[in-house]
């Protein structure tokens, strides 16, 4: 049996990947109010950027933890189609389980079914992620703490859609999303606590990339987009502000009084007095 060690770099591993699964959690919870608030293609474009933003949130907070995860006596490798795979999974679920939620006419059976979804795509994804990892040997889980790991996720991922649909203020829907953070983080941690080891020594040679090769750029890359689109959707009105906007620029328009007439024009325009006075000129004179 190999000598797990989960915290090889310390508490750093779980508070950066908690911090990015809240992120994560509150551009998706964000998004998706927005797009509850929209109709049309708008609500569309609201709810792929709030799948992308929680299943990105998920993949980036997984793979951040798993730097500290080391096994005594091998390296650790990833399988590239896999990881990725991974990736699109947790993005796909969530947004299936965002869109059951949306447009489901039941709120009650439409939580309950998205929850469901998208919770077991959190589950997916996460162990879809460690049978991308090679070894010199095997993995073997616990089944009972694999189940306690999926019932954890689709109890996050159904309390995280309640707040969604439900949450309307901001301090509350940043505490939702710390919350969700913290189900999400204690989901991986239950799914590694569920990992065995069995080493088997040999000296092939192990497939697949190191995590900085390319799980670290992508991690990267994923918890900047995270990031960036926080700031935009914070800075970008809502629907209730765009309507506000439209408001106030009708009724400024109503209030602008009529504009006087152009000085040159008024100078040329004869006033009535002396265009009677010129008929009467044109008149003598023609008599």
């Amino acid at each position: 049996m190999g000598t797990l060690n989960h915290l090889s770099l310390g508490w750093l591993t779980p508070a950066l990947s908690y911090l990015m699964a809240c992120t994560g959690a509150a551009l998706g919870l964000r998004c998706t109010l927005r797009g509850l608030a929209a109709s049309g293609p708008a609500r569309r474009n609201w709810l792929i950027t709030a799948a992308a933003a929680i299943g990105s949130g998920i993949w980036t907070m997984h793979f951040v933890a798993m730097f500290g995860f080391t096994v005594d006596g091998t390296e650790l490798r990833y399988n590239v189609p896999l990881t990725v795979l991974s990736l699109v999974v947790a993005v796909l679920v969530t947004g299936l389980g965002l869109t059951v939620v949306c447009y489901g006419r039941h709120r009650g059976l439409s939580l309950l079914s998205g929850g469901v979804t998208t919770g077991l795509g959190v589950a997916a994804m996460h162990y879809l992620g460690m049978a991308a990892l090679r070894m010199h040997g095997g993995l073997h889980y616990d089944a009972g703490t694999v189940a306690l790991s999926v019932l954890i996720a689709v109890g996050a991922a159904t309390a995280a859609l309640w707040a969604a649909v439900t949450i309307r203020n901001v301090y509350t829907a940043a505490a939702a999303a710390m919350a969700m953070g913290l189900a999400v983080s204690c989901m991986h941690y239950t799914g590694m606590a569920a990992v065995h080891v069995r080493l088997e020594p040999t000296r092939t040679v192990l497939g697949g990339v190191s995590p900085m090769e390319f799980v670290f750029p992508l991690a990267v890359g994923l918890g900047s987009f995270l990031f960036l689109a926080s700031a935009f959707v914070a800075l970008s009105p809502t629907a209730q502000e765009r309507a506000g906007y439209r408001e106030a620029g009708e009724l400024a328009v109503e209030e602008v009084p009529a504009a006087p007439p152009h000085p040159e024009r008024a100078w040329h325009e004869p006033t009535p007095a002396a265009a009677g006075r010129r008929d009467a000129e044109r008149h003598d004179r023609a008599a």
